[in-house]
């Protein structure tokens, strides 16, 4: 038997200062679409996610609360862990991974003394302000009105103090070199070209170091106990250090490099800054960045240090786990989405209640009803262009192909009225049909896919998949 082919894939680990909310929901459910995708197509899927626990944010949060930042992420850790059971998400794959994990405490040091190897990595005096919401220093440019865009509530941070500094600016060139050769690199265009050119626009060394008297909680730089590492230099990291690098270089180097999915907010972290790091430890870039938009709740993003969010449980709890798996995937991932509690329920009513659900009573109860056994089903038909999308990260147009496919057989079932003629090899063919789409179903609602298959097996019409909700 040849030996499947490895993909990797991973999420950005959120920072643990906030319940989840359904902004990184979304990305975690994409993720899972993606390496569900794979799986059918018979890759071996390995499945990043996990917490991001150090840094000023966590510091603070912390003593607000009273508590040891130990704890105080334990706590947390263990809320974004149980997304993995809410959601759905494939557990056969998944890899969940902390900052504060031993093992990837050892790597983030050995990075940072494989850097320091390469002469990329130096001591100064600076000055600058900064954003603790971003944990990013900010230039002008960057502002607005004085402030943070992406944190306006929050005022900068002026810090001056003695740090360790990577040379980012060493690496312009090789950056801009090697995006030119990989085209695709990130995903969509218009957020490739924003790096490009952030890039070119001249890239200035950023401080990877803080002083452990003015905030402890971080990992200590090797050689030196006054310092910790900046939290973006800690928690990049991750994406490796997950394998089992740098002691497990077989399992490295089976499932790295990998692809990476980010929000838009970190577009120069994971294309630029994480990229730069690689070059300078002299290990493979990442295979390819897919950025997704915000998601906007009563016109403004949805943020934690807003206090603007929707919960996934409350989404669950409304809709159910794979009705909400649904609905993040018909977002439109790579702009900015408004949303809404009426626009929720108008897509669960539309694509699920009167769409998908309904197609299956329909056409269940007929075979239940007509047929004297299953129908016999057969191997996967051609859905290249279904796999297209989700090879092209395209989670939405995906969907939509399938919602395409439950529209066009219910009209079929309009034009050939299979309930007057009861002619069993159209509601036979109907049956086949239906199980395509089961089929395709899998990576978007696994459970759902699973109950449609088991009742055309069973040739039985299936309890009522999606109810209809309480006025």
């Amino acid at each position: 038997m040849a030996e499947k082919k490895a993909f990797y894939i991973t999420t950005t680990l959120p920072y643990v200062n906030a319940e989840p909310h359904i902004g990184f929901a979304m990305e975690l459910i994409h993720a899972d679409v993606i390496a569900r995708a794979k799986k059918l197509q018979d890759f071996e899927v390995f499945f990043n996610t996990g917490t991001d626990e150090h840094g000023a944010k966590i510091y603070d949060k912390a003593r607000e609360a009273r508590k040891d930042p130990q704890k105080y992420v334990d706590e947390y850790a263990a809320k974004f862990r149980g997304l993995i059971e809410l959601l759905g998400v494939d557990k056969e794959s998944i890899h969940f991974i902390r900052t504060t994990d031993s093992h990837h405490k050892k790597a983030a040091q050995k990075i940072w003394e494989l850097c320091d190897k390469s002469g990329d990595i130096y001591k100064k005096n600076y000055k600058v302000r900064y954003c603790v919401g971003c944990e990013l220093e900010k230039t002008d440019s960057e502002l607005e009105n004085g402030r943070c865009p992406l944190h306006p509530d929050r005022e900068l941070e002026i810090r001056e103090e003695e740090n360790y500094f990577f040379r980012f600016s060493k690496y312009q060139q090789p950056l801009l070199n090697f995006y030119r050769e990989h085209p695709d690199f990130v995903i969509p265009d218009f957020r490739f070209n924003e790096v490009i050119k952030f890039v070119e626009m001249g890239l200035e060394d950023f401080s990877i170091s803080r002083l452990k008297s003015k905030m402890p909680w971080g990992i200590p730089v090797p050689s030196d106990e006054d310092h910790v590492m900046y939290v973006w230099f800690d928690a990049l990291t991750n994406y490796v250090s997950t394998t089992g690098w740098p002691e497990n270089t077989a399992e490295f180097k089976k499932w790295w490099p990998g692809v990476q999915f980010a929000g838009k907010d970190q577009v120069r972290q994971q294309a630029a800054m994480w990229q730069a790091m690689l070059m300078s430890a002299n290990l493979p870039l990442s295979s390819q960045i897919i950025i997704h938009g915000f998601i906007n709740f009563g016109g403004q993003k949805m943020s934690k240090s807003l206090s603007n969010f929707i919960t996934p449980q409350e989404m669950v709890g409304k809709f159910g786990r794979e009705a909400f798996r649904a609905i993040m995937c018909g977002i439109n991932q790579f702009e900015d989405t408004e949303v809404s509690w009426k626009g929720f329920e108008l897509t669960y009513n539309s694509n699920l209640v009167n769409g998908l659900g309904n197609l299956v009573s329909r056409i269940m109860t007929l075979a239940q009803s007509n047929l004297a056994g299953s129908v016999v089903v057969p191997e996967w038909e051609d859905m290249s262009e279904y796999f297209s999308y989700l090879n092209k990260f395209e989670v939405k147009n995906a969907l939509e192909y399938i919602w395409k496919r439950v529209c066009t057989l219910d009209k079929k079932i309009q034009d050939q009225k299979p309930w007057e003629s009861k002619d069993r090899e159209v509601i036979g063919t109907l049956v086949t049909a239906l199980y395509s789409i089961a089929r395709m179903l899998n990576p978007f609602m696994p459970e759902t896919s699973a109950k449609i298959k088991q009742a055309i097996k069973e040739n039985k019409k299936p309890e009522n998949l999606f109810p209809r909700l309480n006025a």
